[in-house]
């Protein structure tokens, strides 16, 4: 930030997915440096909350979006622009993630994934791009994972549909080169957060071993043998939104702790 401490000052950030996890935490992370943020999802109360938690941060606001409705999207970004301007940065988080053997993902799993983890980044940085370019100025952050990155066994859909992003993010990146917009990627490992807890959970449902044992499994490829933190990815993604990574763009960076070198 070299001696800036604030920023993003004068701009508007908007966290999809920002209730709850690495949404709020990038949020938080936003409010920090100076933002005005809009945090979006399904559940009001939970925005409400969290909204109302990140007050004494900044200028904080939620507003219901559902991912899966481009009617929605729009109507709730322009509402978020009637109260803090134009939206400057984007970051995609909004995701669901579920595993299943290749064989019993049926057409319903795979389009529920497909349609939030994907589809509805790409709605989102449809709805949010045309003001960026017409400001001159502007920042998409993708939540990815490091199943973008390389294959999970009983993650076909999910890793589709991150792989799928990264390739949205890389198109876009190049697409927007001339012009004062980056598009990047932050693909988290295993990171402490709700999804993964109901994973853990899940092991030890069908497996009979314990949750440390569970975990273990989950931690095993991760050099650090740990879980990443929420405020690790919100670190990347802040990172990658300062006005001095202009030059970084078209980036898939894994936060990891060594998982994919």
């Amino acid at each position: 930030m070299m001696g800036d401490a604030r920023p993003l000052a004068g701009r508007h950030a908007l966290v999809t997915g920002g209730g709850r996890g690495i949404g709020a935490a990038i949020a938080r992370q936003m409010l920090a440096l100076g933002a005005a943020v809009t945090i979006t999802g399904r559940d009001a109360g939970r925005l409400d909350k969290a909204a109302g938690d990140m007050a004494g941060l900044g200028r904080a606001q939620g507003i219901a979006v559902d991912v899966n409705d481009a009617q929605a999207i729009q109507s709730g970004f322009a509402q978020a622009a009637q109260t803090f301007g134009p939206i400057a940065v984007l970051v995609n988080n909004a995701g669901i993630a579920k595993a299943a053997p290749f064989a019993k993902t049926d057409l319903s799993l795979w389009n529920d994934i497909l349609r939030t983890d994907l589809t509805g980044a790409f709605l989102c940085t449809q709805a949010a791009l045309p003001d960026m370019l017409k400001a001159g100025w502007g920042r998409v952050v993708n939540v990815a994972s490091t199943a973008g990155l390389t294959g999970m066994a009983y993650c076909a859909a999910y890793c589709a549909a991150k792989h799928g992003l990264i390739g949205m993010t890389r198109a876009l990146a190049v697409e927007l080169a001339a012009k004062p917009v980056t598009v990047n990627a932050v693909c988290p490992g295993y990171t402490e957060t709700d999804i993964v807890e109901e994973t853990i959970a899940n092991i030890v449902a069908k497996t009979g071993r314990t949750r440390q044992d569970a975990l273990a499994q989950l931690v095993a490829a991760n050099p650090q043998q740990r879980l990443i933190k929420p405020e690790e990815v919100a670190e990347a993604v802040a990172w990658l939104c300062l006005p001095g990574s202009s030059a970084i763009t078209g980036q898939s960076i894994a936060v990891a702790g060594g998982e994919l070198m």
